[in-house]
């Protein structure tokens, strides 16, 4: 007798590989959705500076300055905003990063007493950032990024 297994790996049956490539379709164009654009020339170079600049910055304020300190549960914000600036430098999940990022930065200037203006600039680069994409220069363009299809 034939398991039915081995009648199927037998015959010639597409409709799971055409099931799982319909759904993988479908998830890159829902996840091109997060992206506006993905500037090449004079624009990516702007944008990958953008993104090199904050990435920098996070990590500086975010790792620099807590070394040498005690850990407390105040420092986890900055840590984590740090990891979201490595992220940025290399442009992976940009727009939820950048928006992450913001989001605890504002968190950051409004809990913290000391002077909020770091934290303020560095949320609205995060925020734009995530409004604008991460440019051609990007893992998220090599992975979500608009495909030409040769017919």
């Amino acid at each position: 007798m034939i398991s039915p297994k081995s009648r199927i790996a037998g015959s010639n049956f597409k409709a799971f590989p055409f099931r799982c490539n319909l759904l993988t379709i479908s998830l890159e164009k829902a996840l091109q959705r997060l992206f506006s654009t993905f500037a090449n020339g004079w624009p990516g170079v702007g944008l990958l500076l953008q993104r090199i600049l904050t990435a920098i910055l996070l990590v500086r304020f975010g790792i620099i300055d807590l070394t040498g300190k005690s850990f407390s549960p105040a420092m986890i914000p900055q840590v984590v905003a740090a990891f979201g600036g490595i992220l940025l430098l290399v442009g992976l999940w940009t727009p939820v990063v950048g928006t992450l990022v913001a989001l605890i930065e504002l968190w950051i200037a409004l809990a913290s007493g000391s002077d909020p203006w770091i934290p303020i600039v560095l949320a609205t680069l995060g925020c734009t950032i995530a409004m604008i994409g991460p440019g051609a220069w990007s893992i998220d363009a090599r992975l979500f990024g608009r495909k030409h299809i040769a017919t």
